[in-house]
């Protein structure tokens, strides 16, 4: 039976058919097991162009497998090997691998040659590559008198280095006598043979140590050439030149390279000034991805080159005096490479197959079979073999159709050789996966499960999941064609136990294995990108999630690499921690959580910022009088962008150590232009600045002393005011050193009048910045000017001020002063101005002095209080505010000028009129009684004018603090005194008082005060009210009545035992409404008290005279409301004194009055 090629993967159908996997060819991964008889195949051997250490033994390997165990041969340059007879030869036991052993004796020279290696057994046989064994040579260079070569500046120099030839070719390098290797830059470098060109030379490239080394790794050797004394003399000029090729010679030149070598193509040119090179391809564009430039960009080089790399490539010299150029066609040749390499068959017998041997190159390659070894033209026959060119067809093949093919594809620059064989077996079906091994996966990730097999003819698949073996036919599933089983995307139900079924005609194999899902590993606080200024700390956030039964392990890594070793880098569960960040902590940070099935990584990014490093290399150039160039090298920018930098200055002869802000120019910039001052000794300093902050400052550059000048400017601020009427101070703001432009620095200070024709008055004073000019008239006008001067010269025209001479006091008084009363308090004040020429100097204003009039009774103070006020400018009136109405003022007026006040004016009389008075300055209400209320005040402390009489304005105020009608009553003005009669008893009044004058009334002040009570007289009247229009409230009045009566009878009879009335005599007496007088309200009794009650009154028993009626213990007082007033009744019944309402217990003694209870107390004494 024929076995089929199936396709790379197949997806198996959504219907309900069985998934089976129908495995009709062999794949290419097919391994015969080792315990079936199979053909020889080669597993190692040595490379084909072997290259040895002459100095170690020589060790050609050839290892191969097969069933039987195969038997090793070699052939050497054509010919049979008998290793047997050289005792230096030895074969690996159980390999074909060849040991000679060249370190006791012999020599590698002597087993240089062709080796291959035949791996036979009886199913056919397999060879080996040709092997070149060639041993390593490092040879010395040759002898040779080396002559000093000397050349003017700017001429081109090649060094050559003419290596010896090695195998391998060496590696060079140019060095000096202390092996260090000698600079390369755009003017001087290295070519790829090796020579060293200098585009041209400048004295610095004078040395007598030019050495040439050759590196030959092999051997780990360094050969050395003589070396090269070079002297190059300097010429005043070197005269320029453009570009000439060193390197290639001509203008086009062909180079030949291989497919999948690197392209390197080289041009070197000399020129004054150094040429610069570029490089194109004509018709094309260079790979992107492949291409890069060496040595300067002189050398171009194209990795992995292919067939489309060929064409025409362009090398351009350029510098300012012209440009060359060079063109290199390139052929991109191929040594054979496979297209599809043969691979090995397993058939049973009767089956049919092909080997297919393809390959390409240029030229094209030819394909020649051999099988075991031999060319197929001269092999035994098979009659199942067809050869048609590239492919062997096999029909119908049987067990002696066994043996090993090998295809030959070759052209001049190389060949392949491949080994597949043809394995004609009957197998029974063998799965060669463990049983039961578990698979576990992360969800959403592919599941692969293996099934692994073995059979001929070859076995169909099938698989199953779960205990009851349903067979898999979704299409979630991909059966690979060497027996494995993919779910695409594993979920959680995907866990389960699967079987593997392996059938093929000569019988069937299964296999069991079990697949677990787990959740996937995440990162769920990723750290994030951080700045951090150098010297803090920082920290990295990394939390991981991850499947229960795994166990992740997190580590962190710096730039890919690990963390360094140092005590700042600390790690907890969740964070890295970074304490005293440094500029070598930048990088990326990246937390990597790995378990056994998967791993996760997050990253972030630390940038380490501080302020500029400072800037360096100050360098001055250009200088010119009056400027210079500033140059510098900025300082690291520790990662932060440099956007501006600051000038500084210092004048070390002016101001020594002190530094002045001198300009600001952009971050790019590394230049400036500075503007300088003449006859300043100048240093310069420059800080950087970025968004951290500025830097330290730079070392100072060199010293720049400027040439000498005359002055620029003159003095500022000049002045001209006199000190004394007769003289003029002239002052201005002299200029600092900086600004003097040269040594001996003067002042020329030029005057003279205003008004008049004299001519200027100069002379030249010293560096200071006052002058006296004396004998002036009094206040002059006179023109001025300073002018600055040097040594050098004079300083341009000054400006020309104006000034005075000094004031005197003003000699005349303002005249025509009138005044205006306005009101009470206001009056406006006019006078004629002074003429100018009487103020005798700079017009500051007018001054009026005022007062007032003193009283009789304080006119022996000796002080009299005058107030001031100033009027600026020329004003000729004035208004005088806050005067007292009613009152006598007396001014004056005087004009003021800079050196002080003139003459007073005449004085000036006026009266203000009368204005409405203040409030009275007390009022108090003493004496109160049932009806009247007595009022006391003191006059208003500012009446403003004559009294014409006072005003009093009152209104009862009822329980719930209504108002009552207003009462109003005028009162004599000569009146401190007044009583209010008729009013009512128990009655709050609120009282308004103020005083008038002609003007009007002035501000009030209130007062409230309370009637006494009349008992009797209430309870009278409240008995006819209740009787004459309350018949409701009788019952309840004489309810209370008789309760009371009770209680008193029970008080009575107990007083009577302590020595008081008897009780008949107070029943008698309360049959006299007259002297039983009963309060309405809490229904209590007046009550006598016999002749031993009659004491003297406590101290303050009388109701204040403050207008203020004191509350006691009442549980029922009127006072609380404002109506009612406590009281105690002598035996007529008047009023003498404080009344309770609560009966105090009589002392032993009986010397204090009896006392009526409140009927709480009663109730409470009854109870």
């Amino acid at each position: 039976m024929q076995l089929k090629i199936m396709p790379k993967k197949k997806r198996l159908s959504a219907g309900r058919v069985p998934l089976i996997l129908f495995l009709c060819q062999m794949i290419s991964a097919l391994e015969v097991p080792l315990d079936l008889l199979q053909p020889p195949t080669i597993t190692q051997q040595s490379p084909k162009d072997y290259i040895i250490d002459p100095r170690e033994n020589i060790v050609i390997q050839c290892e191969a497998k097969g069933k039987p165990p195969p038997s090793f041969s070699w052939t050497r340059n054509g010919t049979h090997f008998d290793i047997d007879k050289d005792p230096l030869v030895t074969m690996k036991p159980g390999s074909g691998t060849l040991i000679i052993n060249i370190m006791s004796e012999g020599k590698a020279e002597t087993y240089e040659g062709v080796y291959q290696c035949t791996a036979r057994n009886e199913r056919g046989a397999a060879i080996s590559n040709n092997i070149v064994v060639r041993p390593s040579r490092s040879p010395l260079w040759t002898k040779e008198k080396l002559e000093p070569i000397i050349l003017r500046n700017g001429q081109s120099l090649v060094l050559p280095c003419r290596p010896p030839v090695g195998l391998p070719p060496p590696i060079i390098f140019w060095m000096d006598n202390s092996f260090q290797r000698l600079p390369q830059s755009e003017r001087v470098s290295q070519g790829l043979n090796g020579d060293l060109y200098f585009s041209n030379v400048l004295p610095e490239d004078t040395r007598e140590d030019y050495i040439c080394y050759a590196r030959f790794n092999h051997t780990q050797t360094i050969q050395q050439k003589q070396p090269i004394s070079v002297k190059v003399i300097s010429a005043k000029s070197s005269r320029e030149r453009p570009p000439t090729f060193l390197t290639p010679e001509g203008n086009a030149s062909n180079k030949e390279e291989l497919r999948g070598n690197v392209l390197s193509l080289e041009c070197i040119a000399e020129g004054l000034p150094t040429p610069i090179i570029y490089w194109i391809k004509e018709d094309g564009i260079l790979p992107i991805n492949r291409t890069f430039y060496k040595n300067f960009k002189k050398t171009l080089q194209i990795i992995h080159v292919s067939e489309a790399d060929s064409g025409n490539y362009q090398c351009i010299a350029k510098n300012a005096l012209g440009a060359i150029h060079h063109t290199i066609s390139v052929t991109v040749k191929a040594a054979p490479y496979w297209i599809m390499a043969p691979q090995n068959l397993v058939l049973s017998p009767g089956e049919d197959g092909t080997l297919i041997c393809r390959a390409n190159g240029k030229p094209k390659p030819r394909i020649s079979w051999l099988t075991n070894g031999v060319p197929v033209e001269i092999a035994p026959d098979d009659p199942s073999r067809k050869i048609d060119g590239d492919t062997i067809i096999f029909s119908n093949v049987q067990e002696r159709s066994s043996a090993v093919y090998q295809c030959n594809a070759s052209n001049e620059y190389g060949y392949l050789l491949a080994n597949a064989f043809v394995n004609v077996l009957a197998e029974p079906p063998r799965i060669l996966t463990p049983t039961h091994t578990l698979y576990q996966v992360i969800a959403n990730r592919p599941a692969l499960l293996d099934c692994a097999f073995f059979g001929s003819p070859l076995p169909t698949i099938e698989w199953f999941k779960g205990a009851k073996g349903s067979a898999l036919h979704e299409d979630i599933y991909v059966l690979h064609e060497n027996g494995t089983l993919e779910i695409p995307v594993a979920q959680k139900d995907s866990t389960g136990t699967y079987t593997c079924v392996a059938r093929n005609k000569l019988g069937m194999a299964k296999n069991e294995v079990h697949l677990e899902i787990k959740d996937p590993t995440r990162i769920i606080k990723q750290p994030e990108y951080a700045v951090v200024q150098r010297g803090n700390t920082v920290s990295f956030e990394c939390e991981v999630k991850h499947d229960h039964t795994l166990i992740p392990t997190v580590i962190w890594l710096k730039d890919n690499s690990e963390l360094p070793s140092d005590e700042r880098f600390t790690i907890d569960k969740d964070h890295l921690v970074i304490a005293d960040v440094s500029d070598d902590d930048s990088g990326t940070y990246t937390c990597v959580a790995n378990t056994t099935l998967d791993n996760v990584s997050a990253s972030a990014v630390l940038s380490v910022v501080d302020v500029p490093n400072p800037p360096f290399d100050l360098e001055l150039t250009n200088p010119l009088d009056k400027s210079v160039q500033l140059s510098w090298t900025p300082g690291d920018d520790n990662n932060s962008p440099i956007t501006k930098f600051i000038i500084e200055y210092e004048d070390t002869m002016h101001e020594a150590g002190l530094w002045h802000h001198h300009a600001e120019v952009s971050g790019t910039q590394t230049t400036a232009q500075l503007k300088l001052s003449p006859y300043v000794n100048y240093s310069f300093r420059v800080m950087a600045e970025n968004s951290i902050g500025r830097s330290l400052p730079s070392e100072a550059s060199e010293q720049y002393l400027t040439k000498a000048a005359e002055p620029d400017k003159n003095p500022t601020a000049v002045e001209g005011l006199g000190s004394e009427p007769d003289n003029l101070v002239i002052t201005w703001k002299p200029l600092n050193g900086f600004e003097s432009n040269g040594p001996g620095l003067q002042y020329k200070v030029s005057w003279r009048q205003k008004d008049g024709d004299d001519e200027w008055t100069s002379v030249v004073v010293a560096n200071v910045s006052k002058y006296i000019v004396s004998g002036t008239p009094t206040f002059v006008p006179y023109l001025i000017k300073v002018q600055a001067l040097n040594d050098v010269g004079f300083a341009p025209e000054p400006a020309v001020v104006m000034g005075h001479s000094g004031e005197d006091l003003p000699m005349v008084a303002p005249g025509n002063v009138r005044v205006t009363v306005v009101n009470s308090t206001l009056a406006e004040v006019h006078w004629d101005p002074v003429p100018l020429k009487s103020i005798r100097g700079h017009l500051q204003g007018y001054r009026i002095y005022y007062w007032k009039a003193q009283s009789p009774s304080k006119r022996n103070r000796r002080h009299i209080e005058k107030k001031i006020l100033t009027f600026q400018g020329s004003k000729t009136h004035g208004m005088l505010p806050g005067l007292e109405p009613f009152s006598h003022y007396t001014l004056n007026v005087r004009v003021v000028n800079g050196k002080g006040e003139g003459p007073a004016s005449a004085d000036q009389v006026f009266n203000t009129p009368e204005g409405v008075p203040s409030a009275p300055s007390s009022l108090k209400i003493v004496n109160p009684t049932l009806d009247s209320l007595t009022l006391e005040w003191d006059p208003p402390s500012h009446p403003n004018g004559i009294l014409t009489e006072y005003t009093l304005k009152y209104q009862p105020i009822n329980s719930t603090h209504e108002l009552g009608p207003l009462v109003d009553l005028k009162i004599p003005a000569n009146k401190t005194r007044w009583t209010l009669k008729n009013l009512n008893f128990s009655t709050r009044y609120k009282f308004y008082f103020y005083a008038q004058t002609s003007a009007g009334s002035g501000s009030q002040i209130t007062e409230e005060a309370v009637t006494t009570v009349d008992e009797g007289k209430m309870a009278m009247a409240s008995r006819q009210v209740d009787i004459a229009t309350q018949g409701w409230f009788i019952g309840l009045m004489c309810a209370v009545a008789l309760l009371i009566l009770i209680l008193l009878i029970v008080c009575f009879i107990r007083r009577n035992k302590g020595g008081k009335y008897p009780v008949k005599e107070k029943e008698d007496a309360r049959a006299d409404p007259e002297i039983q007088p009963m309060k309405e309200d809490d229904g209590t009794f007046g009550e006598y008290s016999d002749a031993e009650d009659h004491k003297p009154l406590k101290k303050g028993s009388r109701t204040p005279s403050d207008r203020t009626v004191k509350k006691e213990d009442s549980d029922d007082s009127l006072v609380d409301y404002g109506e009612g007033v406590n009281g105690q009744f002598n035996e007529d019944g008047s009023f003498i004194g404080q009344y309770s309402g609560k009966k105090e217990k009589e002392p032993a003694e009986g010397n204090e009055s009896s006392e009526a209870p409140s009927p709480v107390n009663a109730m409470n004494s009854f109870v």
